[in-house]
């Protein structure tokens, strides 16, 4: 269900976080220029809440990781998806992202009654939808996705650092920093970079 351009007001979106079985969805990592994009889906608990919940970007990394653990423990369901640097590229930035988002609310172990996706649209679900803007700021269950999405994302880019070291990919998580920009003239791309964007296209023809 395509809602693009809807506004969720704080009215409506009280109602709809009154309801059961309301599945958070966020992503992480549109930006990069290496790595995969990674989406999350997360149903929470209300018999079991979890204090601190707040945009992923706003908490230290160790407080993410703690919250990680109680989100994947209390949870009545939660899941992970991802896009690889490759389907990026053959389908660009956006279409990845919703497909991983897509991919995350599918694989749920408990079907949603509806999804709550941060941003201006959301992705075909086979459940109502709706874009929530800045929704990891305003509802705890897209905020819950938002962490463990980060957590996992971290974690992945630390693992490609080993596998492709020199980039700093454990440091600034295959953000465009000055670093990396640098190392990828130096180095030219790896294969975990995202071809079609342009810093890395453009040090792969030097």
């Amino acid at each position: 269900m395509d809602r693009e351009g809807l506004v969720v007001t704080e009215a409506e979106l009280t109602r709809l976080l009154a309801q059961n079985d309301v599945a958070g969805v966020d992503e992480v990592g549109r930006g990069p220029l290496a790595g995969p994009v990674v989406a999350a889906a997360v149903i929470l608990d209300p018999a079991r809440p979890i204090a601190g919940l707040m945009d992923s970007k706003s908490l230290t990394p160790a407080r993410r990781e703690a919250l990680a653990v109680l989100i994947r423990e209390r949870s009545l369901a939660w899941s992970l998806a991802l896009c690889t640097p490759g389907e990026i590229d053959e389908m660009n930035i956006l279409r990845a992202t919703l497909e991983a988002m897509r991919r995350a609310v599918a694989t749920l172990t408990r079907p949603p009654a509806i999804a709550l996706v941060d941003g201006n649209r959301c992705p075909e679900l086979n459940c109502a939808a709706y874009p929530v803007v800045k929704g990891d700021g305003r509802a705890p269950c897209i905020s819950a996705a938002s962490i463990i999405a980060k957590v996992h994302r971290d974690a992945l880019m630390a693992d490609l650092d080993q596998i492709h070291p020199g980039y700093g990919l454990a440091t600034h998580k295959g953000y465009p920093t000055r670093a990396h920009r640098d190392a990828l003239v130096r180095l030219g791309p790896s294969p975990c970079h995202r071809r079609s964007f342009a810093p890395v296209r453009e040090a792969g023809m030097r």
